[in-house]
Order: C-alpha cells, then sequence, then structure tokens
C-alpha cells in the first residue's frame, strides 16, 4: 500500500509541476532573473504550495502517527554544517545555471525533454560521487 500512495503522490507531484511549467528550464530562469525580465508567476506557484501544505502539515502533525506507518520520521539535525553549506551552494548553482531542480528534472524525463537529460545525467554522477567521498572519509 505504501508503495501504491508513494506514487500517486508522485504522480500528483509532477502533474502539479507540470501545470505551474517548473519543468519549462526557461520559466524557472526567468524567476531567478530578478534584475532582468523577471517572472513573478512562480512565487505564486510557491505561495499557492505554502497555502495548502501548511495548515495540512500541522493537520497532520497533530496525530498520533501517519496512516501508513508506525511514526513520524522527522530529522532531528538541526546543526549548519559545511556539508550542508557546500551543498546548498551546489544546489542553488545548479538551480540557477541549468533552470532545474530534481523533481522537475525528473518529470520533465517524463514528458520526453531531451535538454533535461544531461541535468538528470549530472545529478546521479553526484549523487554517486558524494557517496564516494563519503565511503573515503570514513575509511579514514
Amino acid at each position: 500500500m505504501n508503495k501504491i500512495i508513494s506514487l500517486l503522490s508522485g504522480i500528483v507531484f509532477g502533474i502539479g509541476l507540470v501545470i505551474s511549467e517548473m519543468i519549462n528550464p526557461q520559466k524557472v530562469l526567468g524567476f531567478l532573473d530578478i534584475f532582468g525580465n523577471w517572472d513573478p508567476s512562480l512565487a505564486f506557484v510557491m505561495i499557492g504550495a505554502l497555502i495548502i501544505s501548511t495548515p495540512a502539515f500541522h493537520l497532520i502533525s497533530r496525530r498520533n502517527k501517519p496512516l501508513l506507518e508506525e511514526k513520524f520520521n522527522y530529522s532531528n539535525n538541526k546543526s549548519v554544517d559545511q556539508r550542508l553549506i557546500y551543498g546548498s551552494i551546489l544546489f542553488g548553482a545548479g538551480w540557477g545555471l541549468g533552470g532545474l531542480c530534481p523533481g522537475p528534472a525528473i518529470s520533465s524525463l517524463a514528458l520526453l525533454n531531451w535538454q533535461s537529460i544531461p541535468f538528470v545525467t549530472s545529478m546521479f554522477i553526484g549523487f554517486y560521487l558524494v557517496k564516494l567521498f563519503d565511503s573515503i572519509t570514513q575509511a579514514r
């Protein structure tokens, strides 16, 4: 059941990305171009998402446990370390240069957008390199 709910949630999320044009790199880059031809439409998408998700999050978090799990899994990590800072910089640079972030890039692949292939390939190479780097540094 968890896998079916996850699949349906992913499909709904992907449809939302398509409708909001978050999978269009030019739309995203237009939003990021605040000193040029700024396109504020994605700000409205984000505000709409917050209007829906914030009350829902608070209602759900008052429950003793989620519907399909034994407990809520919240991160206890409150520290800001080098790993978080560098990861944020890389994420922001990738978003700003490519006009995509991971979710929209993968949704874009589903629509056979060939321009997202280098982005997604680079993203997975980055995942592998971080995992490799972690294993090397932990071995020391």
